[in-house]
């Protein structure tokens, strides 16, 4: 059976163990009393790793409006020096049966203001049989495959235009619960269902949050009176050993709740994902070796007050050749468009796409430099051109990361 595979990015720290003693002996002779009952067996008690993760990048761009250029609140945001991202991970064994995580996050805005938040807090079961395993807290939604990664684990400096549309700037996440099933099939082959909550301002394409506006209707406040008010994300990945060092993953998402433009106000989000790895057989430390990953994802916005259908989708395509030990070289494409009988006289949801490419070299497993080159069209601006240089540090044992 398939086991749910990590990637490590970095050593391990060293926790607190606790043995158990047990003394024993050989006796020479029968025993004159009866012997005494046997020690509690010992109990497992809860460690802690801790790891903060720096995120820092300078360039410019021929755009002044750069906060409209890129969308997402980790992305370089302005001219000069930006703090992206800086992330403080705490992860562990509670006991034998619960292990769980906090991230908090430290952010610079365009103005310069601080911004601190609790970004994760969830604890996830590692007893229950038949392959079940149970997420509770405030996490990340299971909707494809790069909305749960942070962003120490992007390929490119900035994440892509079809998540920041239609994710949101901080990508899809929120309150709730997620149980996943690993099937017992002779492949990678596993099913999850997350409910959360469908308002706050994590969540644009849904609640978001009262007082702003969502194609030209302000958001109203929601509250949860029935499972219809709450988000429903379902997906499904599976992954194949194509070749012996060809490993190919598959998956499909989709996402359904109400929106806050009023109470017929529905939004439903369909997602698919593929990933293709190669790894030389004669790598050393995972170099050389090569992965193409695609994502499309579509959005279905039925407004409120007044009634309307607003239709969009976008995707990327991006690929990653780890030519040498140490350095990697890599190349995406952006594409976002919207349904031209629905189309809202807004910017922000005008077609545009986005050419990228980098070169970053990874001195340890512990720091990064990359330097990037953004291409950007859409109607309301000229073409755009950005170069952005990003320096990354990592203090301690950060979580493991997903295959």
């Amino acid at each position: 059976m398939w086991s749910r595979v990590m990637e490590p990015c970095g050593p391990p720290l060293a926790g607190l163990i606790v043995l158990g003693l047990g003394v024993g002996s050989a006796a020479a002779q029968e025993p004159v009393e009866p012997p005494p009952a046997p020690a509690p067996a010992p109990t497992t008690r809860s460690y802690v790793n801790l790891s903060l993760d720096g995120l820092i990048s300078a360039g410019d761009s021929s755009e002044p409006d750069v906060p409209g250029l890129q969308l997402g609140s980790h992305d370089p945001t302005r001219s000069g020096f930006t703090v992206q991202n800086v992330e403080l991970v705490i992860d562990g064994a509670v006991d034998p049966y619960f292990r769980a995580q906090a991230n908090l996050v430290f952010v610079e805005s365009p103005e310069g203001e601080t911004e601190v938040e609790v970004e994760e807090i969830f604890a996830t079961t590692s007893s229950l049989p038949h392959g079940l395993q149970v997420k509770a807290g405030h996490f990340f939604s299971e909707f494809g495959r790069l909305n749960t990664q942070h962003p120490h684990g992007w390929d490119f400096v900035d994440q892509p235009l079809s998540h920041a549309r239609v994710f949101g700037p901080d990508n899809l996440r929120g309150s709730g619960a997620r149980v996943a099933w690993l099937m017992p099939a002779p492949f990678y082959s596993e099913l999850f269902l997350t409910l959360q909550n469908a308002f706050g301002d994590t969540l644009s394409s849904f609640g978001s949050a009262p007082g702003e506006e969502a194609f030209g209707r302000p958001i109203v406040a929601r509250t949860v009176r029935s499972l219809d008010d709450l988000l429903v994300i379902p997906r499904y990945a599976v992954s194949f050993e194509l070749a012996e060092n060809q490993t190919l993953l598959a998956g499909a998402s989709a996402a359904f709740g109400p929106n806050g433009t009023g109470d017929d106000g529905r939004t439903g989000l369909y997602g698919i994902d593929l990933f293709w790895k190669w790894k030389s057989p004669r790598a050393i430390r995972g170099f050389p070796f090569f992965k193409l990953q695609v994502e499309g994802i579509g959005r279905r916005y039925r407004a409120d007050d007044p009634a309307e259908t607003f239709e969009d989708r976008g995707a990327y395509a991006q690929a990653v050749w780890g030519f040498r030990r140490g350095w990697t070289a890599g190349l995406r494409y952006d594409v976002m468009g919207g349904d031209e009988g629905s189309a809202v006289d807004d910017p922000a949801f005008e077609d545009r796409w986005r050419g990228s490419a980098n070169v970053s070299w990874f001195p340890t497993e512990y720091s990064k430099l990359r330097l990037q080159y953004n291409h950007d069209a859409r109607t309301s601006f000229a073409d755009a051109h950005s170069l952005w240089m990003q320096l990354e540090f990592t203090l301690g044992a950060h979580a493991a990361h997903k295959f």
